[in-house]
């Protein structure tokens, strides 16, 4: 490879902890070397979150809104603790929600599958992709212990002095217990469908999506004709034309044929549902160090990238000692790829998704030819058989993809 390829703009965010150590070994090692890019760096590491009241954290949106391409490490959400070890001005919010809550969007996990690392759900040969609705429903609930008897009511009060509704919701007699009032937005759930169809095209995969509305008609049944409508006006030619679909399904029933299915499909789930089942995916594939986390905004054009797991305190705090770690750098190299191939999809730079690929080819083949880090070799041999001779530091690997990336790029001359 004779010259770097042009990368275009490309909106960078870093992190906190030990992710931040990686985050920059693999710019100086896997992706300045070459690719040049028009490179827009904010800073969101703890402190100069707390030094800029966070507004850092909202000028990086503004920019990924104007960009179109963000490529996030991980950063610390801090709690009690957290406030009182950074001495923050106050708790500030995860920069994950509030890079959401001003892009809008939906965010979507993938695993990243290698064929020597071994799934506690073995038929998953290809990645299964969730898309959890981030907005409402419980997450926004307003729930309450009811003390004793007595009606509990729910009043619907029109803007433009209507008359008002009301529901009973529960007469309770003899005792009390509990109740909650919940919702979700039309608007919020358009944006929701939009980022599933997008993606589903985006990966040539089919698209299913999660309720049950045969016991929430009136509010399952929303999401599920919201979708439908969005699907049969603006996306069933597209997906027809890729000969994939959408199809709406049960929750139960989803979650039995996923577990049935070899994967390689989106799934689209409400905010509870994304909560759990995100999870349980993750795991089913064998390790959150594994696993990609990408925000599609609903216009299709804005995308970020970042890993799915958190900053690898325990990590940072032996690296801070001056001892060895082997912490997996895998899931932050992907936040770059898919960045990357995202900026070279919205310039047609077919170069740059060229280089995207090659990288997260050696990822896997490197990982597959046996050079990996502790937790894998743990997926593969279990932690107490695992010896030092089973997997390299966190140095060594990141020295190891470098080498094989430069083997990979030299030998294609086209690159």
């Amino acid at each position: 490879m004779s010259k770097k390829i042009h990368g275009g703009s490309v909106v960078e965010m870093q992190g906190d902890e030990m992710t931040r150590v990686i985050w920059e070994l693999i710019k100086e090692k896997l992706i300045f070397p070459y690719v040049d890019l028009d490179l827009h760096s904010y800073d969101l590491g703890m402190e100069n979150r707390d030094a800029t009241d966070d507004k850092v954290t909202v000028e990086a949106a503004e920019a990924m809104r104007k960009y179109n391409v963000g490529i996030k490490c991980a950063t610390i959400t801090p709690d009690e603790k957290r406030v009182e070890e950074f001495k923050l001005k106050q708790m500030w919010k995860s920069p994950n929600g509030t890079i959401r809550n001003i892009l809008g969007g939906t965010v979507f996990r993938e695993a990243i599958i290698c064929k020597n690392i071994p799934r506690l759900v073995s038929g998953w040969v290809k990645p299964i992709i969730i898309g959890r609705h981030a907005y409402g429903d419980q997450y926004r609930a307003t729930d309450f212990v009811v003390p004793g008897p007595g009606k509990v009511e729910m009043t619907y009060t029109p803007k433009d002095g209507g008359k008002p509704v009301t529901y009973l919701i529960h007469n309770f007699e003899g005792c009390g217990g509990v109740a909650m009032g919940m919702y979700n937005l039309d608007h919020s759930i358009r944006d929701f469908a939009h980022s599933s169809f997008q993606m589903a095209l985006s990966k040539g995969w089919p698209l299913y999506m999660s309720t049950k509305n045969t016991i929430l008609k009136r509010y399952d049944g929303r999401f599920k004709d919201i979708f439908q409508e969005i699907y049969e006006k603006e996306y069933r030619p597209q997906f027809e034309a890729k000969k994939i679909w959408y199809e709406h399904r049960l929750i139960d029933d989803m979650v039995a044929q996923a577990l049935k299915s070899e994967g390689g499909f989106i799934w689209a789930c409400k905010n509870y549902d994304g909560d759990v089942q995100s999870d349980s995916v993750a795991q089913g594939y064998g390790s959150l160090g594994m696993m990609t986390s990408v925000l599609i905004c609903p216009d299709g054009k804005t995308v970020e990238a970042e890993a799915a797991h958190g900053t690898v305190t325990r990590h940072y705090r032996m690296h801070q000692k001056g001892q060895e770690t082997s912490t997996n750098p895998i899931a932050s190299i992907f936040a770059w790829t898919r960045g990357l191939a995202h900026r070279a999809k919205l310039d047609n730079n077919a170069d740059l998704k060229n280089f995207a690929t090659a990288l997260e080819e050696v990822c896997v083949e490197t990982i597959e030819a046996g050079f990996m880090t502790k937790d894998l070799a743990a997926c593969i041999k279990g932690l107490p058989n695992v010896k030092r001779s089973d997997y390299l530091n966190t140095f060594e690997f990141m020295e190891k993809l470098a080498e094989n990336l430069n083997m990979k790029l030299t030998s294609q001359p086209k690159l």
